[in-house]
C-alpha cells in the first residue's frame, strides 16, 4: 500500500508542477533561473548514462580497456565533438559499441 501512496503522490507532484505552468501563462521566470534550466537536460542525460558507463554490471567501478560501454561512451564524445551531427553520433556511437562488444567476446549469443 505504500508504495501505491508514494506513486499517487509522486504524479499529483509532477502533475501540479507541469499544471501550473499552463494555468500561470503570464508567470515568467527570472533570467539567472532561465540560465539554470538551461542545463537541466545535460544533467539529467550524464545522470542516467554515466553509471551505465562506468558501473556497467551495477556492482563493480570498471575503469578498464574490457569495458565496452566506458570505450563506446568515449568514442562517442569524439564523434559527437567532432561532427555535431546527432544522427552521426548515435549510429557511430552503435557501431563502435558493438563492434568493441564483439571484439571483447561479450555479446549474447
Amino acid at each position: 500500500m505504500d508504495i501505491w501512496l508514494l506513486i499517487v503522490g509522486m504524479a499529483l507532484i509532477t502533475f501540479a508542477m507541469r499544471f501550473s505552468l499552463f494555468a500561470f501563462p503570464e508567470l515568467r521566470f527570472p533570467p539567472l533561473v532561465r540560465q539554470g534550466l538551461h542545463f537541466v537536460p545535460t544533467a539529467v542525460l550524464s545522470a542516467i548514462v554515466l553509471p551505465g558507463m562506468l558501473i556497467p554490471d551495477g556492482q563493480q567501478w570498471a575503469f578498464n580497456l574490457h569495458n565496452a560501454y566506458l570505450l563506446a561512451g568515449l568514442a562517442t564524445i569524439a564523434i559527437a565533438a567532432l561532427t555535431r551531427h546527432l544522427l552521426a553520433t548515435i549510429g557511430g556511437g552503435l557501431l563502435v559499441f558493438f563492434i568493441l562488444r564483439g571484439l571483447l567476446g561479450q555479446l549474447p549469443l
